[in-house]
This record gives C-alpha cells, structure tokens and sequence, in this order.
C-alpha cells in the first residue's frame, strides 16, 4: 500500500563539508540514513568515505546511496571545501510496484542493475547541466509546495532516477561488488559493530548468528564489500574509539581499552602500537593540552567518577533525557566540579556534536530539540553556581522572525543553537518590526540581531 499523501517526505539540504579526512578517526564520523540519498558535488574536491572505501570526489559527481549504508564527505586539507547537495527521500513513498521493490531489475528505475550496491558516475558537463536543472525543478516544488506539488516531485524523480541511471549503466561503475542480499547482510553486521564496540564477546560468529548466516559466508562477503576481514574491521572501530577516549577525557588506560571492548592488555598494546606506531600513554602525552587548571583540580577531574558523570551529561544530552540531565548535573555540582567545567565539559560539550550533526544531516529538528531542552534544564540549574563565580554568558543576542511572518520553529531552533554556544539570546517572537529589533539591541546592549 503506497502512504497517504500526508505521510510523504523528501528533504534536500545543501552541504558544506570542511571535516579533513583522517584515516584513524574518520570511521567514528560517518553516519548512516533510513532513507535514499542522491547526493551531486557541486563544487571543490574531496573524499566521499563509503564503508571502508574512500572515493575521491569533484565537482559532477554524483551518488545514490541505499539506506543504513555508512558514509561521509570529506576534505583533504583545513583550506579545502566540498559543497554537496542532498536528496533524502523514501523510495516508496514516490515509487510504486517493482520500481520500489528491490528485488526486481527496475528497482530504483534501474540504478543499482548488473548488482551495483553503490550508484556513482563522473557526469560530463552536458549531464552536469541535465542534472542541475531537474535538481532545480524539484528544490522548488519543494519548497514552494504548490497544488500538486507531490505529483511533480514524483515525476520529476523518476525523470532523474532515470536519467542518472541511463548514464550510470554506460559509465565507470567502480562498486558493483555484491548483491542486494549480500549488501543488506553487510550493513547489519556493520551497524552491530558500531553498536557494540565494546562488548568484547562480539565476534564474527557471535555477529553471524544474529543475522542467520554462517560464519564463513559472512567472512566472505564482508572482505568482498568493504575490503577489509571482519576481524581488521571490528578492530579498527574499536581502536578509532580508543584515540576517541585518550584525547577526550582523562580516563585510565585500562578503562579506555575495556570500554571499547579491549580485555586482553597485552593484545590491547600490541593492537595500539601497529595501528599508532607509539604507546597510549605516548600518545595522550602527545595530545595534551598545555592549558590545564591547577594540579589540585586536575587531579579532582581526572577522578574516573568525575569525568563519567562529565560523559554522561553529554551522552544524555544528546539523548534529550531532561530529567537524567538535570539529576547529573546536581551530582556533580555535589562532587565539587566547577559549574564552569560542568558546562563546558558536559552542557555545551553534548550541545556542540549535536549542532555538528545537524550540520551533517546526522539528526534533524526534533533531535536538536529535545537537546536543547536537555540543555536548558541543566543550564537552570547551573545559573546561581555560575553567576556565583562570577562566570557571564560569551554574549548577547536578539533574535525574532521579521515582520510578516507568523512561524517559530526556525526561530526557536536558531535560538536553542544559540543558547548551546553559550549565549544569552533575547527572544522578540514573531512579526516583529525593524525599529523592534534596533529598540532591543539597543536596551539590552546586544551584540548580534
């Protein structure tokens, strides 16, 4: 049964990746979507991290990625860019019969024939335009949203799934490794791995069984899709994790490797100095900051007690668990950890990778609300302990939607994103008038409108 034209969803955003590509850490960064995703490099070069493949991408690419499949763009170098615009859609929501269902030859009007898994091709510069002009037709349906706008869209992504697809199949197809089967069971195994780093019980055939397969087909078409043996993999997440923690928080190195599923300390240090090439310890030296408080206070924050209940503000946070939040940072108030620490470390520590992720299209609106909300009760209770110490909000800003418009939500994202940087934000409402604005900045010494 097709959804109701109510339950319809398509979405398109515009990235801009500045994230340089490094190989130890850029696993942690990739995310994965419940939807399709068509995806054009529109401008600058870089590397689009698929799995455990990296592409290099320019300007005319483009990609259709399958759902629950792991991947991120990124830059080469601090100075580089890469723009790309994004189409996330269900399949069938806009697609009916076999042109939605995958195990048929048209699944996808044809995108994934010949047993590609990953769709990708060069556009020449006449389909760069071809392409640029439906993504153009079908950006405006959605944002204007007119009479029948549904039925366009519709028509216009078969048009470019049909379009793309022509090309691709008569064009470089680097990723035709497996089967849609195979690809499916490939995904699973990869999110349980993302999911379960640290149970150090988690191994090919425990992962296998889960996914009714054996081991060895499991083996099999996990080194044919991501290159890499099931064991090299599982390692690698585990040991990016690891850096994740000596850099992050000052947790024992022995905690660190258990967390992230580590038990054995001897294969523990034999795995960190192949893949880093020195010691934990040498490493955490290394990354140090030389900006540290006073030796009394630093041995109060790296208490393991400390810095969980720090961790667990954050994690909670970007969970949007209010109440938890709230109880965490009244425990470590009650532990004598500076409410400046608290919310540097914890509150605006969790903010900022949500804000990251929003960048990302890792979370969408009502994730980044429920944060926020996390984020302002435990801003509440931390207001007295800060203005105690004598500790200001980074600035002041007023913000409201301009004359003539009724809506907040954005406005109300803006503001709560605002808020997580540490900011005082005077909210105005909506329709607000121009002298409004001035008027406020004015009487509350605003530095941003």
């Amino acid at each position: 049964m097709r959804p109701s034209p109510n339950d319809i969803r398509i979405h398109n955003s515009l990235l801009s990746c500045k994230t340089v590509y490094d190989e130890k850490r850029s696993l942690l960064q990739l995310s994965t979507n419940e939807t399709f995703e068509i995806a054009l490099i529109v401008s600058g070069t870089g590397i689009h991290h698929v799995l455990d493949k990296d592409i290099p991408c320019a300007q005319g690419d483009i990609f259709i990625i399958p759902p629950h499949t792991p991947h991120g763009y990124f830059v080469e170098m601090s100075d580089s860019r890469l723009n790309v615009k994004q189409l996330f859609f269900h399949i069938e929501d806009w697609f009916g019969s076999d042109v939605a269902n995958s195990a048929s030859r048209r699944f996808c009007h044809g995108a994934f024939r010949e047993s590609q898994t990953l769709s990708y091709a060069v556009l020449n510069s006449e389909m760069q335009i071809k392409i640029q002009d439906i993504w153009d037709l079908i950006e405006y349906e959605i944002s204007k949203q007119e009479e029948e706008w549904k039925d366009a869209v519709s028509d216009m992504l078969s048009y470019l799934m049909i379009t793309v697809s022509r090309y691709i199949n008569s064009s470089i197809k680097n990723m035709s490794f497996a089967s849609y089967d195979e690809w499916n069971v490939v995904l699973s195994a990869i999110n349980v791995i993302r999911d379960e780093y640290g149970n150090a019980s988690l191994t090919q055939e425990e992962v296998a069984k889960r996914l009714y397969v054996s081991k060895s087909h499991l083996g099999r078409i996990f080194a044919k899709i991501t290159g890499k043996f099931f064991s090299d993999y599982l390692r690698s997440v585990r040991m990016a994790h690891v850096l994740r923690l000596l850099e992050d928080t000052d947790e024992n190195i022995q905690t660190v490797a258990e967390r992230c599923g580590f038990h054995n300390m001897a294969a523990f240090y034999k795995a960190f100095g192949e893949s880093v090439g020195m010691t934990p310890k040498e490493y955490r030296s290394k990354k140090l900051k030389t900006d540290d408080p006073s030796d009394e206070y630093k041995k109060l924050l790296k208490g393991e007690k400390i810095m969980s209940i720090l961790n667990d503000i954050s994690e909670n946070l970007q969970k949007g668990k209010s109440k938890v939040v709230k109880e965490l940072v009244q425990q470590a108030l009650d532990e004598g950890v500076k409410p400046a620490d608290i919310l540097e470390q914890g509150l605006l520590h969790g903010m900022g990778i949500i804000g990251e992720k929003f960048k990302n299209n890792e979370v969408y609106v009502p994730e980044v609300l429920v944060a926020a909300r996390a984020m302002n009760m435990g801003a509440q209770i931390l207001k007295p302990h800060l203005a105690e110490a004598g500790i200001t909000a980074t600035g002041k800003v007023c913000i409201g939607t301009v004359q003539g418009d009724l809506h907040d939500i954005g406005k109300n994202l803006v503001k709560m994103m605002l808020e997580g940087k540490g900011l005082e934000v005077v909210d105005l409402g909506t329709d607000v008038a121009p002298e409004a604005f001035v008027q406020a900045a004015i009487e509350h010494n605003c530095q941003v409108i």
